[in-house]
């Protein structure tokens, strides 16, 4: 084949579809995502400080420095590794 990827990555990986199952509405998906994925450039950093003032939880999933934020933050809905909640505040 030209062009295409017999199994792509990135977006599709996981699946929309299978995020989709974990969570109410697209929109729920998109701010859990969202603010996992700040939790987790938040963790990032401040490892980079090396003060060792970690005030955030890192990955949940295998990962490598390279890996996005937000693609982490996907794998961990996708895998189960958390648990969506709203609270009203």
């Amino acid at each position: 084949m030209f062009g295409t990827q017999p199994n792509p990555e990135g977006i599709t990986s996981p699946a929309i579809d299978d995020l989709l199952e974990k969570v109410e509405s697209k929109y729920a998906l998109a701010v859990f995502g969202a603010t996992r994925a700040r939790q987790i450039n938040s963790y990032r950093q401040e490892m980079k400080s090396g003060d060792g003032n970690i005030t955030n939880i890192g990955p949940l999933v295998v990962s490598s420095p390279e890996d996005k934020p937000l693609s982490l933050a996907l794998s961990e809905i996708a895998e189960d590794k958390l648990e969506i909640s709203f609270d009203a505040q």
